[in-house]
């Protein structure tokens, strides 16, 4: 980033007069992901917010190339989200070992059959698509997809709980998402 790009992170966007026209004529030829994130933009979303609803991984970049486009503006800067990001990111240690202390409660994988190893597959992939838009989850949606033993799927465990944990939904369904998993897992 240069001196100019605004920390995307702890910034709120609004659109512009021209981000506003390309919703309507698409004049700019936007990729449809890039689309997308303009068109949520709406000068009260938080970057965080964003980031769950779109399930970008470089959604810093996209910020930044839409604002080099002219399309956004930055709205206002957040002091709080260093303070935020600090605790989230002291706090996904934490999540992770619950998420390892929720296996350790399992059965031995090696007890559990392909059959089942291919329920827990489409169960954690079957509530992602249900929680968050269909495939917008893609790089863990292909992590699960490309486990072929139990030891496997619960090595992507962690992710899964993570994912479902950023959203609003997914948290709230969580205890029972688990549950019903555990059965197969």
């Amino acid at each position: 980033m240069t001196d100019s790009t605004p920390d995307a992170s702890l910034a709120v966007f609004g659109k512009t007069a021209l981000g506003q026209q390309e919703i309507q004529s698409r004049a700019l030829g936007l990729n449809p992901l890039t689309r997308r994130v303009l068109i949520l933009i709406d000068g009260k979303r938080k970057y965080q917010e964003l980031a769950t609803l779109t399930g970008v991984q470089n959604l810093a970049e996209l910020l930044n190339e839409l604002v080099a486009k002219g399309c956004i503006e930055v709205t206002a800067t957040l002091s709080a989200a260093p303070s935020k990001a600090s605790s989230s990111s002291s706090a996904s240690p934490q999540k992770a070992a619950t998420s390892k202390d929720d296996l350790a409660q399992l059965p031995p994988a090696e007890t559990r059959t392909f059959k089942q190893a291919e329920m827990a597959k489409n169960f954690m992939m079957n509530t992602v698509n249900t929680v968050f838009q269909q495939n917008t989850r893609l790089t863990l949606l292909e992590a699960i997809f490309g486990c072929k033993t139990p030891q496997e799927v619960r090595r992507v465990y962690p992710r899964w709980v993570e994912t479902m944990e950023g959203s609003v939904i997914g948290a709230k369904r969580l205890p029972e998402f688990r549950e019903k998993l555990f059965q197969v897992l």
